[in-house]
């Protein structure tokens, strides 16, 4: 939708956990009701991902009903023998259909000989087929997801009929310094927040530099060698895989 290197894939799972970083410290995990924008990062990034660009995610549409299920986890102790319970709450029954693209990432110009948009783009959309390289997880390790090609849009979902939902202020995501999209943010680490609203089962997402940010801290950039790196060289073995 606008841009030559977008693409479009459905995630699936029985169970999802969109929790708030902030919340996690109490040792109980309650998830969003909706994906965070950092999780559907994290996925595109287990297909397919090089330090040469930025994943930018467009939409994401809730396609079953919004559902949680509580567990009673015991977590590990790794400084007493207590056998405490924690209750997480999950997402269950989960499917969205999500829309991205990617952009340059100026903040590695050692990568420039890489920035071959065709390339990435096929690439990318073929580790999208294959259920991508690494695997897919929904927010956390225990939630296996599962990703395929779709067409953004397609097929009924829960909420088509809904005008509009507002999910309040949320978590969007974490932009580190060597994906700094602003002078305010280099050299940092920084939280960003957002007010949260679906119309007809679609969440539009802000992309990072029109976010809210909170939490700052200093962060340094790692460099990567394009010579040792080689990331412009594309092989058919690459094109493959």
């Amino acid at each position: 939708m606008g841009h030559r290197n977008t693409v479009e894939f459905e995630v699936t799972g029985d169970y999802a956990l969109f929790s708030d970083p902030v919340t996690r410290v109490g040792g109980e995990k309650f998830s969003y009701q909706i994906p965070t924008y950092e999780a559907l990062k994290g996925i595109l990034q287990s297909c397919y991902w090089k330090p040469t660009f930025i994943w930018i995610i467009d939409e994401v549409r809730v396609m079953n009903p919004i559902q949680t299920e509580t567990k009673g986890i015991r977590p590990i102790k790794y400084y007493n023998d207590k056998n405490d319970l924690s209750y997480y709450t999950y997402l269950k029954d989960c499917r969205y259909q999500v829309r991205a693209h990617f952009i340059w990432n100026e903040n590695r110009p050692e990568l420039e000989a890489d920035r071959n948009e065709n390339k990435h783009h096929n690439i990318a959309k073929r580790m999208i087929e294959r259920g991508g390289r690494r695997d897919i997880f929904l927010g956390t390790r225990e939630c296996q997801g599962y990703v395929k090609p779709c067409v953004f849009g397609e097929g009924k979902g829960a909420y088509d009929d809904i005008e509009e939902l507002s999910f309040g202020m949320m978590y969007h995501g974490i932009t580190y310094a060597d994906e700094a999209y602003s002078e305010e943010t280099k050299g940092k680490l920084s939280v960003r927040l957002w007010q949260a609203v679906m119309k007809k089962g679609i969440i539009a997402f802000p992309p990072p530099w029109e976010c809210i940010y909170s939490i700052r801290r200093e962060m340094n950039v790692k460099s990567f060698g394009y010579e040792l790196n080689n990331f412009s060289e594309i092989t058919e073995k690459e094109v493959m895989e």
